[in-house]
């Protein structure tokens, strides 16, 4: 996001307006764009000449390139992003949308693959592109579950469910972790996992924090009435023991191995806690969007974008997708208000019929 504010500030109002105008004919017509042309859209008096050299400078920053030497100019995949990001304007979806929208869904509302067979047809017909429907999250037992690091500050659980279904949801993973942390997380899991729900295991991560939570007050309360530690910070995230009087204690005595045992538990503990928080991140996903070309792999190599939005149940959980695919030069400014109008309604009628 600060990359793009800065791109926005070395952009002075001309550039903004030759831009947005450029990509919006792109969007309209899938040509390129040339200087000629654009000068017959601006109310103001611009000359080719002048819009020539600021259709150079945004060249310059990536923002548009030029198919042949001769040609126009077309938004590069840095420029469309930046466009739907920071400058496009969202259109209004029309009554008569609307309605054929709410036709189609909320027909046969008890009808689960109805509603989401129909919302896909109406999708495809309004936008005429090819829908995605991902249907409601199911809690099915788990089989396998693996944890792969995309970047420092994304992360991809891929969950294989015993009915042979396999689903993956991208999370932001706490700060820190590593690949070797996520092959440790994954290896727990799976050795817990077999027959519950995601839920389930998570309760069982819980019930294993709390038992070395026990474990680690029960040996060091002894250690306290002994007057050989006390607790820093007790009840906090950041709990520490700390010896007292180090000098009384005795090579070989208990209480050393005591004291041994609960640095073996605090280790224990904070793996546990680490998992734990896997499996918190995991269970709400991450929200759906705009993906433009290669950034998402799926259509990397066709120039396609994926215009998606979550709908989510009376208790504001995420539990499926609606979304468009179709070129890059989609007109996102009518189309993104659809899918988000359309993700809203089969939300609201999957939470009414329970």
């Amino acid at each position: 996001m600060i990359q793009k504010q800065n791109l926005i500030q070395e952009m002075n109002e001309r550039s903004r307006i030759v831009f947005r105008n450029l990509v919006e004919s792109y969007l309209s017509t899938g040509e390129p764009i040339g200087s000629q042309t654009l000068a017959k859209s601006f109310q103001e008096d611009i000359s080719p000449a002048t819009i020539r050299n600021v259709m150079q400078d945004l060249e310059l920053l990536g923002l548009l390139d030029s198919p042949h030497v001769s040609s126009g100019r077309i938004p590069t995949q840095r420029g469309l992003r930046l466009f739907v990001d920071a400058l496009l304007e969202f259109g209004e979806i029309s009554n008569e949308e609307q309605e054929i929208i709410d036709h189609n869904v909320k027909d046969d509302p008890q009808n689960l693959s109805g509603i989401l067979n129909r919302t896909g047809s109406v999708l495809s017909g309004l936008t005429q592109s090819a829908s995605l429907v991902l249907a409601p999250k199911l809690e099915a037992p788990i089989k396998h579950i693996e944890f792969v690091s995309l970047s420092e500050e994304r992360a991809l659980a891929v969950l294989v469910t015993a009915d042979g279904m396999v689903e993956n949801r991208v999370f932001e993973p706490p700060v820190g972790q590593t690949q070797s942390d996520f092959r440790e997380a994954a290896n727990f899991m799976n050795a817990h996992a077999q027959g519950l729900t995601l839920s389930e295991l998570r309760g069982v991560m819980e019930g294993e924090v709390s038992k070395r939570r026990l474990e680690i007050d029960k040996i060091a309360a002894q250690l306290i009435k002994d007057g050989l530690a006390i607790w820093d910070g007790k009840d906090t995230d950041n709990s520490r023991l700390i010896v007292r009087g180090r000098a009384n204690l005795i090579d070989g005595t208990s209480a050393e191995e005591d004291f041994e045992k609960i640095r073996e538990l605090f280790d224990d503990l904070e793996r546990k806690q680490d998992i734990a928080n896997f499996l918190n991140l995991t269970e709400k996903g991450d929200g759906v969007r705009v993906f433009i070309g290669s950034e998402n792999k799926l259509f990397s190599l066709s120039g396609s974008s994926l215009v998606i939005s979550p709908y989510m149940n009376s208790e504001h959980k995420i539990i499926g997708a609606v979304g468009v695919i179709g070129p890059t030069r989609l007109n996102y400014g009518r189309i993104v208000p659809i899918v988000d109008y359309t993700a809203q309604l089969v939300g609201k009628t999957l939470s009414e019929r329970g």
